[in-house]
Formats: C-alpha cells, sequence, structure tokens
C-alpha cells in the first residue's frame, strides 16, 4: 500500500496534494476550526445524532420501540468493532503517514506516529452512520453525511491519503451491515426485557416507563390488599 503513495503522478497523491492544499491558502482561524473538527467535533456531533435519534424513538414508544433502541445501540458498538477489525489491517499494511513520505504538506495536527492505513476516524463516522441508517433513515442520511466530512476533514487536515478514508468508509460500512443481523439477534431480547422492567422501562419508551410505573403501583396495591385482608380475617 505504501508504494502507492511513492509517485508524485498517483491520483492518491494528486488528490491529497489538492485538498490538504486548501488548508494553505486558509486562514488560520479555518483551520484551527477544521482541526478541532476533524479531530473530535464530528464525532462529538455523531454522538449528539445518536442521542437525539434515541429520543425520538423513545418519546414514540410503540410496539418497535425496543428493536428500534437496539439497533441504536448497535451504533457505538459498530464503531467499537470497526476500529477493533482496523488494529490488525493496520498492522498488515502498514502504510506510513503521508507527511512522512511527501513534503509540503500543510499538517494541522502533529504528533501522528501510527499507520495511516485505513483511517479510523473514518471508519467510525461510516459505521455509525451506516447503522443509524438501519435504525433511523432520516437520521441515518445525516450521520452518513458527517462521515463523508469527516473523512474529507482527514485529508484536508494532512494526516491521510485520500485511499486511507475510501478504506476506513468501506471497513466501517461492512461492519455495520455484516454484523447488524447478528447484533439485532441479541440485542432486541435484551431490550425488551429492560422495556417491561420497573427501572429501565424509560430506556426505551416513555411508554414503557408509564407501563413500568403502572405495574408497580399494581404490585403495591394488591400487596396492601392482601395485607388488608390478613389484617381482617385476624381480627
Amino acid at each position: 500500500m505504501a508504494g502507492l503513495a511513492e509517485s508524485g503522478s498517483n491520483p492518491d497523491v494528486d488528490l491529497l496534494y489538492d485538498i490538504n492544499g486548501l488548508a494553505k491558502d486558509a486562514p488560520l482561524w479555518f483551520d484551527r476550526t477544521m482541526e478541532y473538527v476533524g479531530e473530535y467535533g464530528l464525532l462529538l456531533a455523531m454522538v449528539l445524532l445518536v442521542v437525539g435519534c434515541w429520543w425520538s424513538v423513545r418519546r414514540r414508544g410503540g410496539a418497535e420501540a425496543a428493536s428500534s433502541v437496539a439497533a441504536l445501540v448497535w451504533v457505538p458498538l459498530a464503531a467499537a468493532l470497526a476500529v477493533l477489525v482496523n488494529v490488525p489491517i493496520r498492522g498488515f499494511v502498514k502504510r506510513p503517514r503521508p507527511f512522512l513520505d511527501h513534503q509540503g504538506l500543510e499538517v494541522l495536527v502533529s504528533g501522528k506516529t501510527d499507520f495511516s492505513f485505513v483511517s479510523d476516524h473514518a471508519a467510525i463516522t461510516m459505521a455509525m452512520g451506516v447503522a443509524l441508517f438501519v435504525a433511523n433513515r432520516r437520521f441515518g442520511l445525516v450521520g452518513i453525511g458527517l462521515a463523508l466530512l469527516e473523512g474529507f476533514c482527514r485529508v484536508y487536515m494532512g494526516v491521510h491519503y485520500p485511499t486511507d478514508v475510501v478504506g476506513g468508509f468501506a471497513l466501517g460500512t461492512a461492519v455495520a451491515l455484516l454484523l447488524s443481523p447478528l447484533a439485532m439477534a441479541l440485542l432486541t431480547p435484551l431490550l425488551r426485557a429492560v422495556e417491561g422492567s420497573a427501572w429501565g422501562g424509560w430506556l426505551v419508551s416513555a411508554r414503557g416507563a408509564r407501563a413500568g410505573r403502572d405495574e408497580a403501583g399494581a404490585g403495591r396495591g394488591a400487596e396492601e390488599t392482601a395485607s388488608a385482608e390478613e389484617r381482617d380475617l385476624a381480627a
């Protein structure tokens, strides 16, 4: 993979210089903004998007609430698995960061010493975006858009080749889609049990929370009635 980047005539390298060259022409404040957005901001935005989707699903409730929340639980798990799968890939490919092999790049984030292929940030955000799309198309489309922006930022910052980003997108998509059926088979029964519980129903559905409180109240009422009948019999 490192050989792909040895020639400046390589389209991967040409696109790297074209996108990263935008950072040289941009004002300092914009580069600092892109640095934060590409390193932390979009990851935080993805988390907030998942939380927003969960809140929407929880308020709506209904018979499919448990399976919908199970799909949302899969979102961060898919991202974590994508990172784990990337560990042996990076160790096998051993592609250096682009600024180590090419001069003149505007590197916005220093101290990157690990291998370049594939991009963890691209894999994480795309895994979350695709998994979120499976759970909710409206929120998922926004998530995929954020993932694409993340990929652009990583090249703009000079820390990844475009093919690192494409590889991250492919990895995140594969993990989110291929393992989704297994994840749903395992998570859906668990979330249904949580929905029916008195202590965790609110995590799945606002209606589930009310049902849990009603069930708990009915249980206490039955106990009080039984106690009253026992006292009457004793008297």
